[in-house]
């Protein structure tokens, strides 16, 4: 990757726990038997838009969860096992090792696999935008967490995503992106009011499927004072939108 804004194409590197224990602040909206199957739709969105992102070159998936694995190789993604087992960032890491071993020199990208609501147009603005600095990162809705971390070709990654990890990643030299009009890969999903939040800005067919079956009212409207609440259809972002 030149940093003269030309793309020359972007290896993403996505980590996801086992889909047992994903999402765990969903459960209240999910419920824990359905909790798992609302996880791996938002990681099938993720990964489906980035593989359609125009600089993306190849996605990794960092996993050691066998059904997630099977269904994002499907799709396309290289399944890295996730052999370091020490965490996210241990996994991240690891993931970007694996793609430098396989093409040396490569641009990563460390990118949450909790954006169903993803866009690959809004995610090919970021890209280019980070393509001009050795590392550079984009934050979450709320401003307090990351959404996407990068290192051109010859830059480590050096991620430190949990928490408050905007900070930390402005604290370790990389670049905040502040391009407007991407809400889309700044909206990951943790709590009810995140995927409240997706819904309205358009999700994939992965997680449209699935958002009708929320309980605890994640998905749905008020009516009227005294009527029932009614669902609210989520808005599916078309395919390659």
């Amino acid at each position: 990757m030149r940093r003269d804004g030309a793309d020359v194409g972007w290896s993403l590197v996505v980590p996801l726990k086992p889909l047992v224990r994903a999402k765990s602040r969903l459960s209240g909206a999910a419920g824990e038997e359905f909790r798992p199957r609302l996880a791996l739709a938002f990681a099938l969105d993720t990964v489906t838009a980035a593989l359609t992102c125009a600089n993306v070159q190849d996605v990794a998936v960092v996993t050691d969860d066998r059904l997630a694995g099977e269904r994002l190789a499907a799709l396309g993604a290289h399944i890295v096992p996730d052999t370091p087992g020490r965490g996210l960032n241990a996994a991240l890491s690891h993931g970007a090792g694996a793609v430098r071993a396989r093409r040396p020199g490569a641009a990563v990208a460390a990118l949450n696999a909790d954006l169903p609501a993803l866009r690959p147009a809004e995610l090919e603005l970021v890209l280019h935008s980070a393509s001009l600095f050795p590392r550079a990162f984009l934050a979450d809705a709320a401003d307090i967490g990351t959404t996407l971390l990068t290192a051109t070709s010859g830059a480590e990654l050096e991620p430190a995503f949990g928490g408050a990890s905007r900070a930390r990643h402005l604290a370790s030299g990389a670049r905040e992106l502040t391009a407007p009009g991407v809400p889309s890969v700044r909206r990951d999903v943790d709590t009810a009011e995140d995927l409240l939040a997706a819904l309205a800005l358009g999700v994939g067919p992965y997680t449209a499927r699935q958002a009708p079956h929320l309980a605890g009212g994640a998905a749905r409207g008020h009516g009227a004072p005294g009527e029932p609440e009614r669902l609210r259809p989520p808005q599916v972002r078309a395919s390659g939108a």
